[in-house]
């Protein structure tokens, strides 16, 4: 039985995908086949699943298999599969639409290079439209495990702005792919040609890849087709074959896999755990950032499986969130064939193989950093802000992950992150008990702290912390090898032995010498501020603004509310230096009100100063105003520099 045909057209974000399929990627030709055996593969995986809760999902065929055919007669090239299938409503959903949140960014991220946008297309799950590198047709032919023959499904397109939809009759579950090949792609008609890409790119699916068998045919002069079949790849679990078996090259084909990336692997690790807990872990870390990295639905990337039999493709239990980049396969020995979601989550086994994974990432990355400069430093690039968040989600990893963390510093002055907690220690000055850092919206706000006077003319090193992230990293890593972490920017300077009596004396006699000038701006600031006092971290700057010993810091404070969460309202503590022209000529201002105003133009002049916002911005350039023409005019307002 078939119905009529419906026509539909895609989505527009599909056509504009498969212009680019068919006229930028056309050099790397042979990813089609490897796309669509992966979702074929996939397709395998899920029907096992499903029936283990359902045996009658298998209906009378419980062998899953990957089959390639080719018709140089018909110029067509097949592959099908026995696994779950797809209704029609999936259909619609899976090959009319990207399903996909990223969509968008894909496209944004795409450069015109042929070699980088390919490894685009499998990271996006949108591999199934490779088809049309090399056919001008496609068809596609499924039905659902589970429903009647009459249920089958046929989607055909041509690769242009729409598809056809029939219902038609289906004897067999699953799905059949058919690629109706372009002019000049006759090279695919070729039982030869297609073994070679399934070796090259396949040859780790733990399904068997059947091809019927061909012969030479001597009276011919020609490879014949035979009736017989035979698996064309090893069909064996790869992370289940010993190490020495396996090349470096198997291992990133593997990853290209697992992951749907185009590119090989950063660096992987492969182990069998044996002993109360029994498992295997085939872990990977890519050499690129996943697009939906920071999409906060997205799925990760560690496939399960128990004794060999897929369970599912997203165990969030098997890998913290900071590490959600690993890819690969763990599996089990130990967890039921019947594991659910709840089972995962509660399970002590899980928890035992969740540690010992972690543990073997980390050690990957150590060896990276101690072994392997250039890749730890392309890690640091793309994945270095999520393992930032390791430093408060896992307690009981996080001196692993300190001495792992890399920050930028007055050391080098410039955004790259290369200074290790370790490095900053070795440069400590002598008699430097603590780690400096200043936090900042961005790298320039940080370098050019005013907080950081004091240190840079003493030569004392500060961390330079402009990401997000850092200020949730310096909440939960109070200390590193017994140095307390501390701001710049919170609580009285206490720069311990860093100073010599004479410059504590010196402090003491300037507070005592200034004390009035301190009242006389807390008084014209009123609730503006917590506390005014002389400030002995300045050497250039006029004043600066410094929070509590224990209030929340500025910037952290601007996040919380960027974020929408409620901040309690504290008042700073404003620090003047007495030594500053504008600080003198403040001091020596008899009238009231220009006092005051002058007060508020250097309070709002170090919000500013730190990144901050100002409640009267109006005010303030009214303010600013008014001492500009002062210091224009002739008249008595004219700001006065001492010595000039």
């Amino acid at each position: 039985m078939t119905s009529a045909k419906e026509t539909l057209g895609f989505q527009a974000e599909v056509r504009q995908l498969l212009h680019l399929m068919v006229h930028s990627l056309y050099s790397n030709k042979e990813i089609f086949l490897r796309e669509l055996v992966s979702n074929a593969s996939d397709a395998c995986d899920k029907l096992r699943f499903e029936a283990l809760s359902d045996a009658a999902l298998f209906e009378s065929d419980p062998e899953l298999a990957i089959r390639i055919t080719y018709d140089p007669a018909a110029r067509t090239v097949t592959v099908s599969d026995n696994g779950v299938g797809m209704s029609r409503q999936e259909v619609i959903d899976h090959i009319g639409t990207i399903a996909k949140s990223g969509t968008r960014e894909f496209f944004q991220k795409l450069t015109g290079d042929q070699a980088k946008d390919a490894h685009l297309i499998g990271q996006f799950g949108v591999g199934f439209y490779s088809a049309f590198i090399v056919a001008d047709r496609v068809t596609l032919t499924t039905r659902r495990a589970g429903l009647g023959a009459e249920h089958g499904v046929r989607w055909e397109s041509e690769g242009t702005g729409e598809y056809t939809l029939e219902t038609v009759a289906k004897a067999a579950r699953g799905t059949e792919v058919t690629l109706h090949l372009r002019a000049g792609e006759d090279d695919l008609l070729s039982g030869a040609r297609l073994r070679d890409i399934v070796h090259r790119y396949s040859d780790h699916i733990t399904l068997p890849i059947v091809m019927k068998k061909e012969e030479w045919d001597k009276d011919r002069g020609a490879m014949t087709v035979t009736a017989e079949d035979e698996t064309v790849n090893q069909a064996s679990a790869l992370w289940a074959r010993p190490k020495s078996e396996i090349t470096d090259e198997q291992y990133a084909e593997f990853y290209k896999h697992v992951a749907h990336d185009f590119e090989p692997p950063l660096a992987h690790v492969h182990a069998k755990v044996e002993g109360t807990k029994e498992y295997t872990q085939l872990l990977y870390i890519p050499a690129h950032a996943p697009f939906d990295l920071w999409d906060p639905r997205q799925r990760r990337g560690v496939k399960l499986y128990v004794r060999r039999v897929f369970i599912m493709d997203d165990a969030e239990h098997l890998m913290p969130h900071y590490l959600r980049f690993v890819r690969g396969v763990i599996d089990s020995n130990d967890l039921p064939l019947n594991v659910s979601r709840e089972i995962l989550q509660e399970s002590k086994d899980v928890e035992a193989i969740r540690a010992g994974s972690v543990k073997r990432v980390l050690a990957l990355i150590e060896d990276l950093a101690g072994n392997q400069k250039e890749k730890f430093a392309t890690f640091w690039r793309e994945f270095g802000r999520v393992f930032k968040e390791g430093a408060g989600e896992d307690p009981a990893n996080r001196e692993r992950i300190a001495k792992l963390l890399r920050f930028a510093s007055t050391h080098a002055d410039t955004d790259a992150e290369e200074v290790s907690l370790a490095d900053y220690v070795a440069r400590m000055k002598p008699g430097q008990d603590r780690i400096y850092y200043v936090t900042a919206e961005s790298f320039p706000a940080a370098k050019n702290s005013p907080h950081l006077e004091v240190f840079r003319k003493k030569g004392v090193e500060v961390l330079l912390l402009h990401d997000r992230v850092d200020e949730w990293v310096v909440g939960h890593l109070p200390e590193f090898e017994g140095k307390p972490l501390q701001s710049v920017a919170k609580g009285a300077l206490d720069l311990g032995a860093l100073e010599d009596e004479a410059e504590k004396k010196a402090h003491e006699e300037q507070a005592g010498a200034h004390a009035e000038l301190v009242g006389r701006i807390r008084e014209a600031l009123g609730e503006r501020v917590k506390e005014v006092r002389v400030t002995f971290r300045l050497t250039d700057s006029a004043a600066c603004l410094v929070a509590g010993e224990h209030d929340i810091g500025a910037n952290l404070e601007r996040i919380l509310r960027a974020a929408g969460q409620k901040v309690p309202e504290s008042a700073r503590i404003l620090e003047v230096n007495p030594e500053h022209p504008l600080v003198r000529r403040l001091a020596a201002e008899q009238d009231a009100t220009r006092f005051a105003e002058w007060s508020a133009v250097l309070l709002d002049q170090a919000a500013l100063a730190e990144g901050g916002q100002l409640d009267d911005p109006a005010g303030f350039v009214r303010r600013v105003n008014q001492l500009m023409l002062a210091l224009a005019g002739d008249g008595p307002g004219r700001v006065w520099v001492p010595g000039q």
